[in-house]
């Protein structure tokens, strides 16, 4: 068993280190200090061999952190007129069971898996219940802080805060006996990567039940939500036996890894991506335009396009106007929430930054035009000059811009009815700014999404993602949102200051797209 966690060990370091090294040298200022034989350096494996081991430390706790700031007690603090403990207890409970089966740890492919069960052959069953059960301890010591810190702040019992982990850890484990159960009896595995749509209709109506009685006044009382939670720690303790006794994870490891093996070799995965793409494409041939030059080739783009393009949006519409509706029946059923709605609306406008960088289709949208258009044409040197770049630019700009809007004026336009129904607001021009704020956000997430693509331009031939700065700019871009998420400012002010901002953005970003991106805007190799 150690022998095994050993060698886990050495091959996720392995090629979290290298990836580490292959991202430093995308990075165009640190590129040029790094030595040629990267790989073959003491000092630079050292470093990134302690940045790994850092990670690996970090990321136990990092993503629960997150969990609670945002889906847990970042949406309960709204549910003022039921006790903390009750509301913490409710969410907590139902994303839990979501947890369960959507992060199962058991059930996800892997490249460390691929290369130790299918390269190395080592033991599947050993292999997989080694790093299984390391990962539900992981679970358990990054959950304690957590569940100690924002619990307690809640109410909740102190020993019970601390018993939350194990009550967690052991949800997870029951879930995973469950699928090995099912795998026996219909031969068939769950990937946890691609699940049905019977899986997302059961993820959609846990979070109803998380979020949606709690607005209206109802939750579980604690007691019973506590109940449910200790009851899973026997659950999990029996389902030890189950994930101990079955001998097939072999079988259930060549399945998940089915995928993943034929992803490792580049053409392969090349055909399989295009494969994927091609289906979402229209091949109506009658499709056609009357326009010229690019703005020609682009309608032609947009219209065989609009299913990856479009669908997205309009399902995220669909849950925005939802969730309106939802907001004003809770209203219009409890008007004693009238003046506590109002007030957040007041002032949590810098909380939508957050909203508006998750639903954004910026890298949706570049990955499919680099995809299925561009990495053709960067071939030809007409494609680079500056006023050809700059003119598809902003034809395509325009076209992110429409795809982005939708949700942004249901968004913004249910916020200004939410807030008149909620008592309204003393300056009329708040609506007004609310309203052009969000639109605002929206749009910056577009310039900014496009900006950066034509930039650095970080797909490869293979549509693999490859620069370090792309993704460094975006893990700023995810943190930078996330701070502002924390900040209360009236709608006035912070609305003023993000239609400023994005107006200075999109002139700065038209003019660096003019004079960098020929340079910029290639082929990765």
């Amino acid at each position: 068993m150690n022998k095994t966690l050993k060698i886990s060990f050495s091959l996720k370091n392995t090629y979290r280190v290298n990836g580490i090294l292959y991202s430093l040298k995308q990075i165009p200022l640190i590129k040029r200090l790094l030595p040629a034989a990267l790989y073959q350096s003491k000092g630079p494996k050292i470093f990134a061999n302690v940045l790994s081991v850092i990670w690996e430390i970090i990321s136990a706790f990092i993503g629960k952190l997150l969990y609670f700031i945002t889906m847990v007690c970042g949406i309960g603090v709204m549910y003022k007129t039921l006790p903390q403990n009750e509301v913490f207890l409710h969410i907590l409970l139902f994303l839990t069971v979501i947890g369960s089966f959507v992060n199962t740890h058991l059930f996800n492919p892997s490249k460390d898996k691929y290369y130790a069960m299918i390269l190395m052959k080592m033991d599947a069953r050993e292999y997989t219940l080694v790093n299984y059960f390391y990962s539900i301890l992981k679970v358990i010591v990054g959950f304690m802080p957590f569940t100690l810190l924002f619990g307690l702040q809640s109410g909740v019992p102190l020993w019970f805060c601390l018993l939350l982990p194990f009550c967690i850890a052991g949800m997870k484990m029951f879930a995973s006996a469950i699928s090995l159960w099912d795998y026996e009896k219909r031969g068939s595995g769950y990937n946890e990567n691609k699940m049905s749509k019977y899986t997302w209709g059961a993820i959609a109506l846990l979070l109803l039940i998380a979020y949606a009685p709690p607005a209206a006044g109802f939750a579980m009382t604690p007691f019973l939500s506590m109940v449910v939670f200790l009851a899973c720690i026997p659950l999990g303790m029996a389902s030890i036996t189950r994930l101990t006794a079955f001998r097939d994870y072999y079988a259930v490891n060549k399945e998940l890894l089915s995928g993943l093996t034929n992803q490792m070799d580049s053409t392969a995965r090349k055909q399989i991506v295009k494969q994927v793409v091609e289906k979402n494409i229209s091949h109506d041939t009658s499709i056609t335009s009357n326009r010229r030059g690019f703005e020609y080739l682009n309608e032609l783009f947009i219209k065989r396009h609009k299913k990856i393009l479009w669908n997205s949006t309009k399902k995220i519409s669909y849950v925005a106007a939802f969730i309106i509706a939802g907001i004003l029946l809770a209203v219009y059923l409890k008007p004693e929430l009238k003046s506590e709605i109002n007030g957040i609306v007041m002032t949590w406008l810098p909380y939508f930054v957050f909203i508006m960088y998750a639903i954004n289709r910026g890298t949706k949208f570049t990955q499919a035009l680099f995809m299925n258009c561009d990495h053709s044409l960067l071939t030809y040197s007409f494609y680079k000059k500056p006023g050809f770049i700059l003119k598809l630019f902003q034809i395509r700009l325009r076209e992110i811009m429409k795809i982005n809007i939708v949700p942004a004026l249901i968004i913004g336009g249910g916020l200004a009815l939410v807030l008149f129904a909620t008592g309204g607001t003393d300056n009329s021009l708040d609506y007004v700014v609310l309203i052009v704020s969000i639109i605002c956000m929206s749009l910056f997430f577009s310039i900014h999404y496009l900006t950066i693509y034509y930039l650095l331009q970080p797909y490869n031939a293979g549509t693999e993602l490859k620069s370090g700065t792309y993704m460094g700019i975006t893990m700023l871009t995810y943190a930078a949102c996330f701070f502002i998420m924390q900040v209360r400012m009236q709608i006035m002010l912070f609305g003023v200051m993000t239609i400023v901002f994005c107006v200075i953005y999109s002139i700065v970003a038209s003019i660096l797209i003019y004079r960098l991106a020929p340079k910029t805007f290639r082929l990765r190799t």
